[in-house]
């Protein structure tokens, strides 16, 4: 089989803050896997800044490997090779393109999940006033769910501000690991006076064992605190959702793990993403069907998708179809 990596660019159509971080651009990787009788497989992936990953060194990961992936002849065979990450998310998913397309299914066949049509959160970035994310909340009146990204400043009037513009919206927060547990018992309450459906990763990866025995008013979800299966047992005390990332967990084979396991657990899932292209979301379709959160608006926030592309219709995200990927 052959194996290429290529690192892309997407410039963001403007810059976009969350807690201790500013995004200018999606730095990507592309892994194209061909077989011998030139059919192609391809995936994408941002990997976690928050791990120090980088569209360069994934790269160089991959090209350490490389003579190995060309060996690979399962998704199986490939958890063993690497571990979770967001190299291996790149090669996974290019792998159920490529199988899909061998065997002349679709994904949806190969996963045995049904496909139908999302209704994707729209993200308002951290801005220097409350009055600024309200009018940015305001003038996404073509979207019913809001993600709101949070710091420690002054995180109640924010929220107070965005409800009073979007009284009609869904909204959710991610505070991006940017507040305290006396923070997060503080403002909880009062999130759950503005009807705030979910608080996502409050505290500091590694530093949110207080939450065990804490009752929430307040759903709270599992961000950077759940990478991969492997840490859902620590989760599954600490929080009521998880937010599955296909970048932190090394593809859609250990995602849809992750989401059986949850369903086991009786967590509530969220699916997300690291921005990217519409190769990136087209895999997080798939797991979005099990989700009660969807968070696929990366392309929302590039200059330019590539094509062919997602569909999306204002808050709606269609289902990938094999001309995108699987």
């Amino acid at each position: 089989m052959k194996f290429e990596v290529e690192i892309r660019e997407y410039p963001l159509a403007s810059p976009f803050r969350i807690t201790g971080h500013v995004f200018n651009g999606s730095r990507v990787i592309e892994v194209t896997l061909t077989d011998d009788d030139g059919v192609v497989g391809r995936g994408e992936s941002s990997g976690a800044y928050y791990l120090a990953e980088s569209a360069e060194s994934m790269a160089a990961e991959l090209t350490s490997v490389a003579e190995q992936i060309k060996g690979v002849q399962s998704r199986e065979v490939l958890r063993g090779l690497m571990k979770p990450c967001g190299a291996r998310n790149a090669v996974d998913n290019a792998l159920w393109d490529l199988e899909a397309k061998r065997s002349g299914n679709t994904v949806w066949h190969l996963a045995d999940i049904k496909a139908r049509p999302l209704t994707t959160v729209f993200t308002i970035g951290i801005a220097d006033t409350a009055g600024e994310m309200a009018d940015q909340a305001a003038s996404a009146e073509d979207y019913p769910v809001l993600k709101i990204k949070l710091d420690g400043n002054s995180p109640t009037e924010r929220i107070s501000a965005i409800r009073a513009a979007r009284p009609d919206a869904q909204i959710v927060v991610d505070a991006n690991q940017g507040w305290t547990f006396e923070q997060l018992v503080e403002v909880a309450p009062k999130f759950a006076d503005l009807n705030i459906a979910m608080i996502e990763q409050p505290l500091p990866r590694g530093e949110d064992q207080a939450l065990e025995g804490y009752q929430s008013p307040v759903v709270l979800c599992a961000d950077e605190s759940c990478l991969h299966l492997g840490e859902m047992d620590d989760a599954s005390r600490r929080y009521q959702m998880i937010n599955i990332k296909l970048d932190k967990s090394g593809g859609l084979t250990e995602g849809l793990a992750m989401a059986a396991l949850a369903e086991e657990r009786g967590l509530q899932l969220m699916v997300g993403n690291m921005m990217g292209s519409s190769l990136a979301m087209a895999p997080g379709t798939v797991i979005g069907q099990l989700c009660r959160f969807v968070d696929l608006d990366g392309p929302l926030l590039l200059l330019r998708d590539r094509e062919p592309a997602l569909t999306y219709e204002k808050s709606t995200v269609f289902p990938t179809t094999p001309e995108i990927w699987g």
